[in-house]
Protein backbone atom coordinates (compact mmCIF):
# COMPACT_ATOMS: atom_id res chain seq x y z
CA UNK A 1 0.00 0.00 0.00
CA UNK A 2 2.75 2.29 1.14
CA UNK A 3 4.58 1.54 -2.59
CA UNK A 4 1.37 2.62 -4.38
CA UNK A 5 0.92 5.89 -2.57
CA UNK A 6 4.49 6.85 -2.91
CA UNK A 7 4.57 5.61 -6.89
CA UNK A 8 1.44 7.87 -7.80
CA UNK A 9 2.68 10.48 -5.42
CA UNK A 10 5.81 10.55 -7.35
CA UNK A 11 3.87 10.24 -10.83
CA UNK A 12 1.53 13.28 -9.98
CA UNK A 13 5.35 15.52 -8.88
CA UNK A 14 6.85 14.17 -12.18
CA UNK A 15 3.16 15.52 -14.41
CA UNK A 16 3.11 18.95 -13.00
CA UNK A 17 7.18 19.58 -13.77
CA UNK A 18 6.05 19.25 -17.74
CA UNK A 19 2.84 21.19 -17.15
CA UNK A 20 4.37 23.99 -19.14
CA UNK A 21 6.80 25.06 -21.98
CA UNK A 22 9.14 28.05 -22.91
CA UNK A 23 7.48 29.31 -25.93
CA UNK A 24 5.60 33.07 -25.22
CA UNK A 25 2.03 32.74 -25.10
CA UNK A 26 -0.60 32.83 -27.97
CA UNK A 27 -3.17 35.90 -27.72
CA UNK A 28 -5.95 35.83 -29.64
CA UNK A 29 -6.89 39.12 -31.89
CA UNK A 30 -9.56 41.42 -30.57
CA UNK A 31 -12.18 40.80 -32.25
CA UNK A 32 -13.82 44.30 -33.81
CA UNK A 33 -17.60 45.07 -34.77
CA UNK A 34 -18.03 47.98 -37.34
CA UNK A 35 -21.47 49.03 -38.00
CA UNK A 36 -22.64 48.95 -41.18
CA UNK A 37 -25.13 52.14 -42.68
CA UNK A 38 -27.00 51.71 -45.64
CA UNK A 39 -25.29 52.74 -48.82
CA UNK A 40 -27.55 55.53 -49.50
CA UNK A 41 -29.73 58.06 -47.16
CA UNK A 42 -32.32 57.50 -49.48
CA UNK A 43 -32.16 53.72 -49.66
CA UNK A 44 -35.45 53.46 -47.72
CA UNK A 45 -37.65 56.35 -49.63
CA UNK A 46 -37.54 53.29 -52.50
CA UNK A 47 -39.95 51.19 -51.93
CA UNK A 48 -42.56 54.45 -50.79
CA UNK A 49 -42.01 55.85 -54.27
CA UNK A 50 -42.39 52.63 -55.65
CA UNK A 51 -45.78 51.52 -53.96
CA UNK A 52 -47.58 54.81 -54.77
CA UNK A 53 -46.43 55.06 -58.08
CA UNK A 54 -47.94 51.67 -58.91
CA UNK A 55 -51.39 53.14 -56.62
CA UNK A 56 -51.28 56.37 -58.80
CA UNK A 57 -51.35 53.99 -61.52
CA UNK A 58 -54.50 51.99 -60.64
CA UNK A 59 -56.27 55.05 -59.81
CA UNK A 60 -55.32 56.70 -63.35
CA UNK A 61 -56.26 53.38 -65.57
CA UNK A 62 -59.74 53.09 -63.17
Amino acid sequence: MKKLVLAAALSAAATAGYAGNMQPPVMEAPVIVEDTNASSSSAGVWVPLVLLAIVAAVIIAD
